[in-house]
């Protein structure tokens, strides 16, 4: 019996020790920042950049803005997740874009919007989400 009450203290003290390293990490990911900026930038021709899971607006405009060739339109997206469509049959006309709560609700009015526009074959040129689109 003396070996078995031994046992269950060691089982015991395992467990302890799980649930405290468990309590640990918890608690350094409700305190760790939430990164949950993003950005899409359009630019002519298929031309786009963008950002996601950045700590503030700001920056991910700024780098979305930086891999994007020529004029580009920003738009950001905070929890969110935007798309870009252009037309496949002329990448330099009609394209459509879109930030929505859900990847897919992004993609399908962005494909709308390309093919408001004039696109006769519009695909899905990029798309983001931040962290908790």
């Amino acid at each position: 019996m003396g070996k078995n009450v031994s046992i269950n203290l060691a089982v015991r003290e395992r467990a302890r020790l799980f649930c405290a390293t468990i309590a640990v990490f918890a608690g350094l990911l409700a305190a760790s920042p939430a990164f949950s900026a993003g950005a899409l930038a359009i630019g002519k021709c298929g031309s786009y950049g963008q950002a996601f899971d950045y700590a503030s607006e700001g920056a991910a405009i700024t780098a979305a803005r930086n891999k994007c060739k020529g004029q580009c339109t920003v738009v950001p997206m905070k929890r969110a997740c935007a798309a870009l469509a252009i037309d496949m049959t002329d990448p330099c006309g009609a394209h459509g874009y879109s930030v929505a709560p859900k990847i897919s609700g992004a993609q399908n009015k962005a494909l709308l919007e390309c093919y408001k526009y004039g696109g006769k074959e519009c695909v899905i040129r990029a798309w983001a989400c931040d962290a908790r689109g």
